[in-house]
């Protein structure tokens, strides 16, 4: 199949999909759950092969990731394999150990991220994690505390910025979706809890310390 071909039923199928959520599910598209290859396949760079189409899945993926609800969401998860990701979070305020600052919605497009030194404290931060397309589960991953984000946005226009604490950890997260890449493969398994447990058992504080020392997996907290 050409090139053309192949983006043509790529518009096709994505038309398809945007036309169910509409009349099914208020627009709210269905989330891929680990196990579907989509999750597991490098994502193809983003080179206009939506067209027109590209502000409507954009659009219904904001709707889906605040209706699951999540923090972020890219476009494996809802069955696309293309380098394409939304993120947003409220935040958590000032006192929150994982530097949970607020992040803006934004779309990703393309995006990769490398890891910077901390301004100061340890280079990396290990904190319960879970992800839409692991329905019920957390575990602990350990992750650069700051990030340098480049890509682009909708538009074309590029992004270059620099990320530290959770807005790094989104980042992150979302860009190792399009390399194929779940949370759980940097998760020490002994972590993995069920989110009802994470309730029970770890929701008095996010520092993962007294889990690691119940379940017996290490924190890594390293330096980079």
């Amino acid at each position: 199949m050409s090139d053309g071909a192949h983006d043509a039923a790529l518009r096709a199928a994505v038309g398809d999909l945007l036309d169910r959520a509409d009349a099914e599910t208020a627009g709210v598209l269905p989330i891929v759950q680990a196990g579907a290859p989509v999750l597991r396949a490098r994502a193809v760079r983003y080179d206009g092969q939506l067209g027109d189409l590209l502000p409507r899945l954009l659009e219904a993926m904001r709707r889906t990731m605040h209706a699951a609800p999540g923090v972020g969401l890219a476009a494996p998860q809802v069955g696309i394999p293309l380098a394409l990701a939304v993120v947003e979070d409220a935040g958590a305020g000032d006192d929150d150990p994982r530097e949970r600052s607020p992040l803006p919605f934004r779309v990703l497009v393309n995006p990769h991220y490398e890891p910077l030194p901390a301004d100061s404290g340890p280079d990396r931060a290990a904190f319960f994690e879970g992800c839409l397309s692991v329905a019920g589960w957390s575990a602990v991953v350990a992750r650069h505390r700051r990030v340098r984000l480049t890509g682009a946005d909708e538009t074309g226009a590029p992004l270059d910025e620099v990320l530290t604490g959770w807005p790094a950890r989104i980042v992150q997260h979302e860009t190792d979706h399009l390399a194929g890449e779940l949370y759980l493969d940097h998760a020490p398994t002994r972590s993995l809890t069920s989110n009802e447990n994470l309730v029970r058992y770890w929701a008095a504080s996010p520092d993962p310390a007294p889990a690691a020392a119940a379940l017996a997996f290490p924190l890594d907290r390293r330096g980079s």
